[in-house]
């Protein structure tokens, strides 16, 4: 039986008239990982042609608005499953704390898919139709992430599938529409970006570990074990750096890149900001440093190779 969070109408109407609340439901510390694979897409675009500002701003928000709605239906499943609370760390908190309907929330999140489908069509229209096939499946990856009768955070495939929709996949479309190809260059730099991605995945499963484990999931943390999944955490974050330097020594890329050495210290303090921990609360500073560590590996990727063009 799910709590009754609605019996309190007038903290109910005090919630909705709050921005807050629906800016929390976005989980917007979590916007950056679309954010950051459209930004590197078109920086890498940069090199190949002159980049279309308006199809890179329509990419952009079509991102934001796909991650959007799929945190949204994330709060509304495990919401519905039972699996979040009043307690619950690292929510939006608005069905559960805020006394916002849960079908509310379940037609917003398809509606921004909505949108999101407007702008795509718009992309294909001045790009090509092949993209709406990639842009449908994308939604429907978003979707059955939580949603669906077997949803993919509930298994061990979780993080294999966010890094390649929101890390590969994202980059090679932002590049794509603004070159109309796809390069070797371009997929070999979108590998440490979908790591990463799938890092914040495994750090949040790692949080979670207790907590899925008694609701029946059967995440890659949860198989692995909790000190394995930080050593697998640990071994992402040190491919996604080498990888950078095993390109720029084959010439792939420009040196330039290396810059991304300067994340360094938020994927150390990630990691060890998991070990010895086993409450939710106190592996929040380790998630987030992990969430960071992907904004400013993409982030400085991004500036390496604007630098390589401008300079």
């Amino acid at each position: 039986m799910q709590p009754n969070v609605h019996t309190n109408s007038s903290t109910a109407v005090k919630s909705r008239s709050n921005w807050k609340v629906w800016w929390q439901l976005t989980r917007p510390h979590t916007l950056t990982a679309s954010f950051v694979p459209v930004l590197l897409g078109t920086a890498l675009a940069l090199h190949i042609t002159e980049i279309n500002l308006i199809l890179f701003s329509a990419m952009l928000v079509a991102s934001i608005l796909i991650q959007t709605a799929t945190n949204m239906f994330n709060e509304y499943y495990d919401f519905k499953r039972g699996l979040d609370n009043e307690k619950s760390v690292g929510i939006g908190g608005a069905i559960v704390r805020e006394g916002i309907k849960p079908k509310t929330v379940l037609r917003l999140a398809f509606s921004l898919f909505g949108v999101a489908l407007l702008i795509g069509l718009y992309i294909c229209i001045n790009t090509s139709w092949w993209l709406a096939v990639i842009g449908i499946v994308s939604m429907a990856a978003g979707y059955f992430y939580t949603g669906g009768p077997i949803p993919i955070a509930y298994t061990p495939f979780g993080e294999i599938v966010a890094g390649f929709f929101m890390g590969v996949l994202i980059i090679l479309i932002s590049f794509y529409i603004q070159t109309g190809t796809i390069t070797t260059t371009s997929v070999l730099v979108s590998i440490p970006i979908s790591i990463l991605v799938g890092a914040i995945l495994l750090s949040n499963n790692i949080r979670d570990l207790d907590g899925d484990k008694e609701n029946g999931r059967k995440t890659l943390a949860i198989l692995l074990g909790r000190q394995n999944a930080i050593y697998l955490l640990a071994g992402m974050f040190t491919i996604s750096y080498l990888w950078v330097f095993f390109l720029i020594s084959l010439n792939y890329t420009t040196p330039w890149l290396a810059i991304v050495i300067l994340s360094l210290p938020k994927a150390i303090k990630a990691t060890k900001g998991f070990i010895g921990k086993t409450k939710p609360i106190t592996m929040m500073p380790a998630m987030k440093a992990t969430a960071q560590t992907n904004t400013i590996f993409g982030f400085l990727l991004s500036i390496g190779l604007f630098l390589s063009y401008y300079l």
